[in-house]
């Protein structure tokens, strides 16, 4: 991984971490379909129209088959059930079992792409991700069934990220990485919009939650997506998806800048394993040190 694509992956997990902030923030007032909703059907607006100016048809008739089917394993099922968890679960939880993406990532990728997993990005894997619980270890004991219902729901949306990085890399070499965001998140849009439209609350929504909604539709989606799949399309699906041991560390110093969050040293040495797991697990501290 070259200096670019790594400082895409630190931009993209810097987006991320705010994403599970502002869904907690809105998921109260809209519950969880209509909130997701809002945040791939604003998302798929802005970027149609990017399409429209940037005239990038083509890619999007080619591969229109499997940019559907992204849009229902890389949006809509994993952002609903992330959305569901947020009403039981911390966001510092749910974002420490979303970092369990890179092993079903590295996983999938092997058995179904059986792309070559070295020994120094497989103890990548395993430091950043043993940060990661370091991280927020004494938040994973869970009193009540809603809690577990909602661990579960995350580490299904999990392992539909690993399968979508996968799929992606094998059937969407070559797609404008605009057009695979705009198609699949159009396709997300219409997989959740009847259900929705069900669920859409009947009590007013504050102006706190829509801003929280369009923060997670415009940033966290939109121009978080762009960054993905180009990620995708230059190092593969399964070292991607990475930027998920970069999410909590971000969560947390968005904590402490905007909410007035502490930060002491034991998340200064979680932070410190899941950065170094991350450039060993995507390849980068290796290529740099056999230079």
């Amino acid at each position: 991984m070259n200096a670019h694509d790594l400082r895409n992956l630190f931009l993209l997990a810097a987006i991320w971490g705010g994403s599970f902030l502002f869904m907690s923030v809105a998921v109260s007032d809209f519950g969880a379909w209509p909130l997701m909703l809002i945040r791939v059907g604003v998302a798929a607006l802005a970027l149609w129209a990017v399409i429209w100016w940037q005239k990038k048809w083509d890619s999007l008739c080619q591969f229109w088959r499997p940019i559907a089917f992204v849009g229902v394993v890389n949006a809509a099922i994993p952002f609903t059930l992330y959305a569901y968890a947020a009403h039981y679960l911390p966001t510092g939880t749910m974002a420490v079992i979303n970092a369990m993406t890179p092993l079903f990532g590295a996983l999938i990728a092997r058995i179904w792409l059986h792309e070559h997993l070295s020994l120094s990005r497989f103890i990548g894997l395993i430091i950043g991700f043993s940060g990661i619980i370091f991280l927020v270890y004494e938040k994973l004991f869970f009193a009540d069934h809603h809690q577990s219902l909602a661990v579960l729901a995350s580490i299904i949306a999990t392992c539909s990220y690993g399968v979508a990085a996968s799929f992606s890399t094998k059937y969407l070499k070559g797609a404008d990485s605009i057009a695979v965001t705009t198609g699949s998140l159009t396709s997300a849009t219409l997989c959740i919009l009847p259900f929705a439209l069900w669920y859409w609350p009947t009590t007013p929504i504050s102006a706190t939650s829509w801003g929280a909604a369009l923060a997670l539709a415009l940033l966290c989606t939109s121009v978080a997506y762009v960054i993905f799949y180009r990620l995708i399309a230059t190092i593969g699906g399964a070292k991607s998806v990475t930027v998920t041991f970069l999410v909590p560390p971000f969560g947390i110093i968005w904590g402490v800048l905007l909410l007035g969050e502490t930060f002491g040293l034991n998340e200064l040495l979680s932070t410190a394993f899941v950065l170094l797991g991350t450039l060993l697990a995507t390849g980068f501290l290796q290529s740099r040190l056999s230079k």
